[in-house]
């Protein structure tokens, strides 16, 4: 396939940024959309100029590193994958693909199509985890009894790998989706029973002051997630700051 990519192209925070056109040639269906832009970088670099800038690190769908805004969809055009995992059979030959990285002031950008994301990370600092009693008396996890419908729900939230597409997609970079998995993955068992109160206050509050807006009830963030994270786990956060709000 012979295509014409549109790429942003941006060398800092305080750069205006621009797109540019680009036009790679001879690219297989069976490469990766990342290996795409091997390709492209591969070129830019023989030819002496400067390779674009984008996140990747597992490319197995696992790391939710290599985030990119694919033709006005976060990770491209296929569901259910991250863009490490969409393949360059989803486009046509002659085709022009638009390159954009994550759009939200939580998210600015680093360079190109890298942005700093480590807003998810301070409010996962923030609540997103559990004390451990390590006096001697700890109970093995096994022995806890816990119904399977709660385990598997727990384990559904906890697949979230925080790639940020729910805030990309977004019209108003909600953050909700993504904090609603981590409080639910805790929320639904007995060993996050002990912090359950202040982590969904705190989890909040941190999510409101990195800058991220209100859920706007439209359900996008769910059909972008790569994972399949469910609308079902907002409701969740929302009920859990609810009764933390009543306790104190």
């Amino acid at each position: 396939m012979n295509l014409t990519l549109k790429i942003w192209r941006q060398k800092g925070a305080n750069d205006k940024g621009r797109m540019v056109d680009y036009k790679v040639t001879d690219i297989s269906e069976h490469m990766s959309f990342l290996e795409m832009m091997d390709v492209l970088n591969e070129q830019l670099i023989n030819r002496g100029e400067e390779p674009v800038a984008f996140d990747h690190d597992c490319r197995e769908g696992i790391c939710g590193m290599c985030s990119m805004y694919i033709n006005g969809e976060a990770h491209g055009p296929d569901r259910g994958v991250t863009t490490c995992q969409l393949h360059m059979r989803m486009f046509k030959d002659g085709d022009t693909i638009t390159i954009e990285p994550w759009r939200a002031a939580a998210f600015p950008v680093i360079k190109d199509l890298v942005v700093d994301r480590t807003s998810f990370e301070r409010i996962q600092q923030a609540g997103g985890y559990i004390s451990v009693n390590t006096s001697g008396n700890t109970t093995d996890a096994n022995s806890i009894l816990i119904p399977k419908e709660d385990a598997d729900k727990a384990m559904d939230a906890a697949t979230c790998i925080g790639c940020g597409a729910c805030v990309a997609t977004c019209k108003n970079s909600s953050a909700m989706l993504f904090v609603g998995a981590k409080v639910s993955q805790y929320a639904l068992l007995p060993q996050g029973q002990v912090e359950a109160t202040e982590r969904v206050k705190n989890m909040v509050a941190q999510m409101d002051l990195e800058g991220f807006g209100n859920c706007t009830n439209t359900g996008a963030c769910e059909i972008e997630c790569p994972k399949g994270i469910s609308l079902e786990n907002i409701a969740r956060m929302n009920t859990e700051f609810l009764k933390a709000s009543l306790k104190g």
